[in-house]
């Protein structure tokens, strides 16, 4: 009895190893070819997904640029435009300044025009800020070259053409124009209201221009062009002052809609100045101006 227990163990435990080793054999060849499908045996921890950056506009981004466009070939007086940008609110605003506008700068009473032939960008800065009691970020002043360029980038526009200028309709239609145009029309010198009717022209065709563009195409291609643009005009904003902002304004083109709007400098005409009305300022610097996220609304009223 002895004999047949003991007998019957010692087939056990061969048995028993033999069907171990082959789990082994069998495991580790499926353990292997499951590495060379690179299924399992990765030794490289797994990494976390890096966060996506998100890029928040606020009301921080808002700015404000002093356009001048210095054409002395043309025998034209400079054309000056105060651009308001909204980027958190989709919104930029564009205002037209009569060259003849007036105010008391430092105890002398001078014009815009006369500041600028002057004092330069500076003196034109400093005269636009005190008429309009804010502060204005930064500067571009174009000649004919980099004007053209910027027309071209951003594209034509259609606009009502009523005054009679060579080789535009002028009975008040809609007539396609390309850059060329755009700045024969907002250097013309005979407007029949003279520098108020030319600041209305050249914020209004500005306006025009925005929402005519391809929101998209410009955002995509915002690098490229600031590049462009910033090598060929007078300036003071940096590349600095781009990537702050460069998020902020892609998005108010890619996603926004109609985002441009023009607002005329009121005022009343004194011989040959323009001297422009305190409500209307008042109501401008509440409007764009003097307000945050807290406060928008409210200062609105």
């Amino acid at each position: 009895m002895s004999r047949k227990k003991k007998r019957a163990g010692s087939i056990a435990v061969p048995y028993l190893v033999t069907i171990f080793i082959g789990i082994l054999i069998i495991g580790g060849g499926t353990f292997i070819l499951l590495k060379h499908l690179g299924i399992l045996g990765n030794s490289k921890e797994l990494v976390e997904p890096t966060p996506r950056q998100v890029d928040i506009t606020s009301y921080a981004d808002n700015h404000s640029i002093l356009m001048i466009l210095d054409e002395p070939d043309l025998r034209c007086k400079s054309t000056f435009m105060l651009i308001r940008s909204i980027p958190k609110d989709k919104k930029i605003v564009y205002v037209g300044i009569p060259t003849n506008t007036i105010s008391v700068i430092n105890g002398v009473q001078q014009s815009i025009g006369s500041a600028y032939e002057k004092g330069g960008t500076p003196s034109a800065m400093e005269f636009a800020e005190t008429v309009f009691g804010i502060d204005i970020d930064r500067y571009m002043v174009f000649n004919s070259k980099a004007f053209i360029k910027a027309g071209d980038i951003i594209g034509g526009v259609t606009y009502p053409i009523s005054p009679d200028i060579a080789g535009f309709n002028g009975d008040g239609s809609e007539q396609y124009l390309n850059s060329e145009q755009i700045e024969k029309l907002i250097t013309y010198a005979m407007y029949s209201d003279g520098e108020v009717e030319r600041a209305y022209v050249v914020s209004s065709v500005a306006s025009a221009m925005i929402n005519q563009v391809d929101g998209l195409r410009i955002a995509d291609n915002l690098d490229s062009s600031f590049n462009t643009i910033i090598n060929m005009i007078d300036t003071d904003i940096t590349a600095v002052d781009y990537k702050q902002h460069k998020v902020a304004i892609k998005n108010m083109f890619s996603r926004g809609s109609g985002i441009a709007s023009f607002v005329i400098l009121e005022g009343e005409s004194a011989y040959d100045e323009y001297i422009p009305n305190a409500e209307f300022l008042d109501k401008f610097r509440r409007t764009y101006y003097n307000y945050d996220e807290g406060t928008k609304e409210e200062n609105k009223k």
